[in-house]
């Protein structure tokens, strides 16, 4: 039993010799391993963040009319350049029943007011000539006249106001029931005009419609809106992690989906100072302004999506490398890369870093363009499976 022992434990020192030769000649029939080197170059290296939103029209203004009615005719359709004073619309005025009445008892009121003022005139027109004839003999004083033509010149007065009340009264009559008079030419109310000149970007009504005007309220019907097109903004949101990062005055650089390989230069000009709970994130709504277009760019419909880059910062054709080629000391933390200076045979230079946008970084001193840099952490082939031939 003890023989058996013995030569069961021999044979397992035996087989764990022939195992531990197997591998250290397995070991070093590995091919040796060979490094990469890559060398710096020129790049331009942006850090940017990005904003999601819309191109809308610096400024749009809405077209509303002066006096309520239904719409006759519409002049302009979406799309359509107009000019300040351009018809827009024309309004058929459906007359109101109780103001209406009242403009009528007004003329009525006006009238009557007009005939007792000129009865009293007249009045004090003969009295006037009266007197006057006794103060030409001198039989009355001076202060007895200035009371009498005093009194005349009011009565006089009263009568020009009288009239002119009743010619405001039929005015408003006239506006009420069909929304225009005599005297306001081209300033009718029925007649809704353009305010400033632009596109027309929406038409919301049609010939039949009923709108109302603008007052303490309600906010009218709007009739068109209008906008200078060549004056856009974009308007978008940042998030919460992002927006500690930008500041008005920064450039943008605006792609917008609908036009394909073309960009657009814009300056953020204002964050919202409070953000908005959105899916469970606070957003800050932006605004950039894009600089002026004129009729040889392309042209960028309101509402359009887009996107802004907002560019934090810029290094244009400095030295970079690949981030992946640069090494830290574990005790110092510093920056180096490995250079080769023979064949597989690499010396360490600390390097000096700039910007990063996470695949290039920009070197400020250390290495040359010459210089071939070791890929220090490229794969080393497939591993080894057993069973491989």
């Amino acid at each position: 039993m003890k023989r058996t022992t013995t030569v069961i434990v021999l044979i397992v020192i035996v087989l764990v010799f022939a195992g531990s030769l197997y591998y250290l000649w397995d070991k070093n029939q590995e091919d040796p391993v060979t490094y990469t080197t890559q060398n710096a170059s020129t790049q331009t290296i942006v850090v940017n963040t990005v904003a999601t939103g819309s191109i809308v029209p610096e400024e749009e203004i809405l077209i509303k009319p002066n006096i309520s009615g239904v719409i006759e005719e519409v002049y302009v359709e979406a799309g359509e350049f107009v000019k300040q004073g351009d018809l827009i619309a024309k309004i058929r005025v459906i007359p109101n029943v109780s103001s209406l009445t009242s403009a009528k008892n007004n003329i009525a009121s006006n009238r009557t007011a007009l005939q007792t003022a000129e009865i009293n005139f007249n009045t004090q027109k003969s009295i006037f000539d009266r007197q006057k004839q006794l103060f030409d003999k001198g039989v009355i004083s001076a202060n007895d006249f200035d009371q009498v033509n005093n009194t005349y010149l009011q009565a006089k007065q009263r009568v020009e106001q009288a009239r002119i009340d009743l010619q405001q009264s039929r005015q408003n009559y006239d506006i009420i029931k069909t929304g225009t008079t005599s005297g306001l030419g081209n300033i009718a109310q029925t007649q809704v005009r353009a305010t400033v000149s632009g596109m027309v970007l929406d038409v919301p009504v049609k010939e039949g419609n009923q709108v109302i005007e603008a007052n303490n309220f309600n906010e009218g019907t709007s009739i068109a809106s209008l906008a200078d097109i060549s004056k856009m903004i974009f308007e978008g949101k940042v998030d919460e992690s992002e927006v500690g990062k930008i500041k008005e005055g920064l450039p943008l650089e605006i792609t917008v989906g609908a036009i394909e390989n073309k960009k657009f230069d814009a300056v953020l000009d204002y964050i919202a100072p409070k953000g908005v709970a959105e899916n469970g994130a606070i957003q800050f709504e932006i605004e950039g302004s894009l600089k002026k277009l004129d009729s040889t760019d392309t042209f960028i419909r309101a509402g359009l999506s887009a996107n802004a880059s907002i560019i934090l910062e810029k290094a244009e054709n400095v030295l970079a490398i690949k981030e992946a080629l640069v090494q830290y000391d574990p005790k110092t933390k510093k920056p180096f890369v490995e250079v080769e200076v023979g064949d597989q045979e690499f010396e360490r230079k600390d390097v000096e870093l700039g910007i990063s946008n996470g695949i290039f970084v920009e070197v400020k001193s250390g290495i040359t363009k010459e210089d071939n840099i070791k890929v220090w952490n490229q794969l080393q082939g497939p591993p080894k499976y057993a069973g491989r031939n």
